[in-house]
């Protein structure tokens, strides 16, 4: 459905996006997954037409869009801050977009209210927008990208500015309903449960150019190289005598006298175990997951740290 040719994008000299080549099919929900300065957001941009290219193109169902202005490419986006109008009540920010389609006046009230039912806001449409919670206004805003009935559904960090509760909530809700609107999908986070959770396929970006793509089980499981297993929470060390490998935190232990020597500098509880961070005689860090039931170093005592059998993924 949608299909990027080696698009790029610059800031004078410098290079946000490098040569991307990226495809989406129909119904598919596609997470763009990266820390800041990646370039997932400038590519969201780039496909949106809000920035202009560098080189390549942005085709959608075959035809090339990459000279088409935003409003005509049939897209719909949302962003971080919602930009939600304060002046005009729900509906009338829903109902926004349907009126700049020229939508008859006598169908938008009816699209706005029923879009915003979709989005578990039945009730809502006279609300002040300034007198909803964080979750109401990011519901009202996904209402608004909605209602035009957008060929592809964009968003950009929608969740960012939510607490941790509720954005885990609305990351379920809101699998359940891209999966009910079957469109195709494109979800641009830097918050790895959220990729994980919503994702059909995972795209992971750095310095402006992807260095993974794949279903979220196998992005997790088998890391394309040293700065994705790091980005995703992997430690990647070559101090455990197999050459330079990956391996998560809760595939080491703290073993006997004879294994890798280090020291503990820190404990983080993280719910369901602890993340030890010790310091390795070369200075490198590791970390280790121990089980909240499992004994428990403490700070600056000295361990051993081996990986358990077939944890270790060597990386070229």
């Amino acid at each position: 459905m949608l299909a990027l040719e080696h698009v790029s994008v610059r800031y004078d000299t410098f290079v946000a996006l490098d040569a991307v080549d990226m495809a989406i099919a129909d119904r598919e929900i596609v997470c763009v997954l990266g820390p800041s300065g990646s370039g997932k957001s400038t590519l969201l941009r780039a496909i949106a037409g809000l920035v202009p290219l560098a080189g390549g193109r942005v085709s959608f169902d075959g035809v090339d869009v990459s000279a088409t202005p935003p409003h005509r490419r049939g897209f719909g986006l949302m962003f971080q801050d919602h930009a939600l109008f304060q002046h005009r009540d729900v509906v009338g920010n829903v109902a926004f977009g349907l009126r700049m389609q020229r939508v008859p006046k006598a169908e938008v009230d009816a699209r706005a209210r029923a879009t915003l039912e979709l989005v578990g806001l039945r009730g809502f449409e006279h609300r002040r927008v300034g007198d909803l919670s964080g979750g109401e206004q990011q519901r009202v805003a996904l209402a608004r990208a909605l209602a035009p009935a957008p060929k592809l559904l964009m968003l950009d960090e929608p969740l960012g500015a939510l607490d941790r509760a509720l954005r885990d909530r609305l990351v379920v809700e809101l699998r359940e309903l891209f999966v009910q609107l079957g469109l195709a999908i494109l979800f641009v986070t830097h918050d790895h449960d959220e990729a994980f959770s919503l994702a059909d396929r995972v795209v992971v970006m750095h310095a402006g150019r992807i260095e993974q793509v794949g279903p979220p089980a196998e992005v997790w499981q088998r890391p394309a190289n040293a700065f994705v297993a790091e980005f995703l929470g992997w430690n990647v060390t070559d101090a455990l005598g197999s050459g330079r490998v990956a391996v998560r935190p809760d595939g080491l232990r703290f073993g006997p006298p004879s294994a890798v020597r280090a020291t503990v500098t820190s404990r983080t509880f993280r719910r369901d175990h602890f993340l030890v961070d010790v310091r390795l005689d070369d200075g490198s860090t590791l970390q280790v997951a121990v089980g909240i039931d499992d004994p428990l170093p403490d700070v600056g005592a000295s361990v051993g740290v081996t990986a358990n059998p077939g944890a270790a993924m060597a990386l070229s």
